[in-house]
């Protein structure tokens, strides 16, 4: 046990050693360090203003909820008690909070903003969003010269891209079109809380007013499509309810007019067959009037249904134009910069310089041996 505790000792003491030992070499060579720091330095902030200012935009909204459960109260409870019947019934809603953000990042909704028109707050110049992206949004410069062989190689392939009669197809994209996608993709985005269901949809673009309008555009179009989504049942059924009344109505004032032809044509005859057909024309009159009625109503119903399924949006935070960029991040960028030149200082010096210094000790002795054994 004592030897044990000898041994652990004397690592304990070795390990200080190494670690004293370090630190003196690392001392030694502060100058050393002290230029690789500053070089990493400057290294970090042509980075950090090589790369364009950011904007990001949040929006949060907050759904209606739809509770099923509830469907015969409202406005269906309004039309039951005035006798036109039910209201919308209960069902699943497809298309929950939780994949709004499915929806944002689809292919047709992305595509739907190509045509957004959007204005700068500098120049004051106003573009669709292709032609934004295309023009007036710019990478780093690394990023022109790493693409810049690509770019060359492209002039020499045939291209596929559309001319000017060309039309957007969301089923097959071209290349240019493609990559618009994909840049709206990470410039728009939409997340959803699991506990509240709010949903926050950010935009980030290189304008802070390009980035407030297109924010808000993207809340209205989602709003819309979810609206469009939820009312297109109620819609088709309020379409055919309007054309079943159109119908409805059209054969009574038919039959209506019919009754009133007869009796115009035939009053003062007392004839039992003039009678009979006196009675069915105005039967027929009366049944064509009560089919109206029920449709009437079933229209009204329709109607309070398509205003029962319309879903409400509160808007928590609305867009507004942003100020400050959110990147880059200048002083992160400049300490992590600063940081790595020191530890790769720091391994030059405590690991890859001895090597080295090894390394040609060992050529020295070898050229050497060979030396005393040539002579």
């Amino acid at each position: 046990m004592q030897e044990e505790k000898n041994l652990i000792e004397n690592d304990s003491e070795e390990k200080e050693i190494d670690i004293m030992e370090m630190a003196m070499k690392l001392w030694t060579q502060r100058k050393r360090i002290i230029k690789w720091c500053v070089a990493g330095a400057v290294i970090g902030l042509i980075v950090a203003f090589s790369i364009p200012r950011e904007y990001s935009t949040t929006v949060k909204l907050a759904p209606e909820t739809t509770d099923k459960k509830m469907s015969g109260g409202g406005l269906s409870a309004l039309a039951s008690m005035a006798g036109i019947g039910g209201a919308a019934g209960g069902g699943v809603d497809a298309v929950y909070p939780m994949l709004y953000p499915d929806v944002v990042e689809s292919v047709p909704f992305l595509t739907g903003l190509f045509n957004v028109k959007v204005t700068t707050k500098k120049d004051k110049e106003t573009f669709t969003v292709e032609q934004y992206l295309e023009d007036e949004t710019h990478g780093p410069w690394w990023g022109f010269v790493l693409g810049l062989p690509g770019k060359i190689i492209g002039l020499f392939r045939s291209s596929d891209e559309g001319g000017e009669g060309h039309t957007l197809d969301n089923f097959q994209l071209t290349q240019d079109e493609s990559r618009l996608v994909k840049s709206l993709s990470e410039r728009v985005t939409a997340s959803v809380d699991q506990k509240t269901s709010v949903i926050t949809i950010s935009v980030m673009m290189q304008d802070p007013l390009v980035s407030a309008m297109l924010a808000d555009t993207v809340v209205a179009r989602l709003q819309e499509y979810i609206t469009d989504y939820r009312t297109n049942k109620a819609k088709i059924d309020l379409e055919y309810a309007e054309k079943l009344n159109e119908e409805a109505r059209a054969n009574y004032y038919e039959a209506q007019q019919l009754y009133a032809d007869y009796l115009d044509h035939n009053q003062g005859i007392a004839f039992r067959s003039a009678e009979t057909v006196k009675e069915r024309l105005q039967n027929e009159a009366q049944l064509a009037f009560s089919l109206y009625n029920q449709t009437a109503q079933q229209v009204q119903t329709a109607q309070a249904k398509v205003q029962e399924a319309t879903p409400a949006y509160a808007v928590i935070t609305p867009a507004t134009v942003p100020i400050q960029p959110v990147k880059p991040k200048k002083a992160m960028i400049l300490i992590g910069f600063t940081f790595l030149a020191f530890v790769a200082c720091a391994a030059w010096i405590l690991f890859l310089s001895p090597m080295l210094d090894d390394y040609k000790a060992k050529l020295d002795s070898m050229k050497h041996e060979d030396g005393q054994k040539s002579k």
